[in-house]
C-alpha cells in the first residue's frame, strides 16, 4: 500500500531545516506533498507564487516530492488530495506545544487526520524562516541556512 503525506507550511522562505524534514519524510512515505500556505495574515516577505517556486527548486531532485500551494484549511486541502497524514517539524519543546494544539484542532475537524512529528538533524535544529528573514533584512549571508538552489531568489 502506498502512503502519502503532506508537509504544510508558509515556507517564507524554505530553509535547510525544512529540507531536512522533507528528506526524512521521503524515507517513511512513498509520496510527500509540500503544501505552501498563502498565509496573508502572517504578512510573508515573499509572495505566495515565489515561495512555491523556491520550494519547487529546493526539492527538484527528490523524485517522490511535489509542491502545491493552498489557501484553505489544511484539513480541506488534505481531504481534496485524499491524504489524511501530515508531517510537522519540531525544533524545540516550544514548537511542540504549538504543534500539539494545531494537531488536536485538525483532528477535531477530521477524525481521520493524523499528525507525524519529525525532528531535523541537530545542525539544522536552530534554523527557522524568521531567522533567515532577519539575516536577509540585514544583508547577511544565509548560504548555510537555505538550499543553495534558492539563493539567487533571495538576492533578488
Amino acid at each position: 500500500m502506498k502512503k502519502s503525506c503532506i508537509y504544510p507550511g508558509t515556507f517564507d522562505p524554505i530553509t535547510n531545516g525544512h529540507l531536512d524534514v522533507i528528506i526524512r519524510a521521503t524515507k517513511i512515505f512513498d509520496k510527500v506533498i509540500v503544501a505552501v500556505a498563502k498565509s496573508d495574515s502572517k504578512q510573508p516577505m515573499f509572495a505566495h507564487e515565489k515561495r512555491i517556486e523556491m520550494a519547487k527548486e529546493a526539492v527538484c531532485e527528490l523524485k517522490n516530492v511535489s509542491v502545491l500551494g493552498f489557501d484553505n484549511l489544511l484539513v480541506d486541502f488534505a481531504k481534496s488530495h485524499s491524504i489524511n497524514t501530515v508531517i510537522r517539524g519540531l525544533r524545540a519543546v516550544s514548537d511542540f506545544e504549538y504543534e500539539l494544539q494545531i494537531g488536536y484542532a485538525n483532528a477535531a475537524l477530521w477524525d481521520k487526520f493524523e499528525t507525524v512529528y519529525l525532528m531535523p538533524s541537530l545542525n539544522n535544529a536552530f534554523i527557522s524562516s524568521s531567522i533567515v528573514r532577519s539575516v536577509l533584512r540585514h544583508d547577511g549571508d544565509v548560504s548555510n541556512l537555505v538550499p543553495a538552489k534558492i539563493l539567487k531568489n533571495l538576492k533578488a
